[in-house]
Parts: C-alpha cells; structure tokens; sequence
C-alpha cells in the first residue's frame, strides 16, 4: 500500500491527529496525564470519534504511522467495529511503525471471537521473528484482555 501525503490526508491530519499532538498522547501516555490534562483530551477525543466519518477514517488509514494511530483509536472509541477486517489486515501487514499497537487496542476494544482471531494471527505469525518484535507483548496483552471478556483461553497457546 502507498502512504498519502496530499492536501486531503494533511487537512485530516490537522483535525483530528495534531490538536495537542493527540498522536502522541495515544496510548500509555494517556494513562499518565494529571486529571487537569486527562479529562480535556479524552472529551475531546470522544468529541472527535462521534464526528469523524467513515470516510474520513478510510483516508486516515492510508497515512502515515500518526494518522493511522489517531484512525484506530477514533475506531475504537466510536465502536466502529466494521473496520475490525481493515485493522486486522493493517496489523498483519506491519506496513508503518508506531500504529500496531492501536490496531490490538482497536481490536480488544470491540472484543469478539473475530477479534481475538486477529489478534492470534497477528503471533501466530510474528512470535517467530524476534526481529520484528515491535507489536507483539501488545497484541499479547490484547489477546489476554479478550479472552476474559469471552472467557476464553486463545492466549494460551503462545
């Protein structure tokens, strides 16, 4: 696939990626904000999620590592599990760096038996190549997550 860069994607990346660096806020650091920080982010994270479009996630998708981060987790939040087939294949593909682990998080967000079937061929093919380990303790931690919403034991077999 071939990263985006026209007006189109950078007028995306200016709405919904850069407004207090959120791409860089997503994930751990999330968890670390004070409160004073934390409670503006995430209204306007859900703020964002409710109006993003699908089309707009489409574009967003086929950017770079910070607006596809930014589309996984606006996915995620708005609960548009139609793109659970787009992430997942985006996750195996490991085209970009830095946005694997938004795709797991994505995934265990919508939380399903087709999820965690993802998130297990995403190790299954990947536990093998130490090389390319980027991913792997997150899609894990994805995976275990699912499996106690499902009461299911996948994670197990890595």
């Amino acid at each position: 696939m071939v990263i985006r860069h026209d007006p189109e994607i950078q007028a995306l990346y200016r709405r919904y990626c850069l407004p207090a660096r959120r791409y860089l806020k997503l994930g751990g650091a999330v968890l670390r904000m004070p409160r004073e920080e934390y409670e503006p982010f995430v209204h306007a994270l859900a703020r964002d999620a409710r109006a993003v479009t699908d089309a707009e996630l489409n574009i967003l998708f086929e950017g770079s590592w910070r607006e596809r981060r930014t589309a996984a987790w606006l996915a995620a939040v708005s609960r548009r599990d139609h793109f659970r087939e787009r992430l997942g294949a985006l996750l195996l593909e490991s085209e970009v760096c830095c946005a694997g682990g938004a795709y797991c998080v994505a995934l265990a967000s919508f939380g399903t038996a087709r999820d965690a079937d993802l998130l297990a061929a995403y190790l299954d093919r990947y536990l093998h190549r130490p090389d390319l380990a980027y991913d792997q303790p997150t899609a894990m931690g994805a995976l275990a997550y699912t499996d106690s919403v499902l009461h299911s034991d996948r994670a197990s077999h890595f």
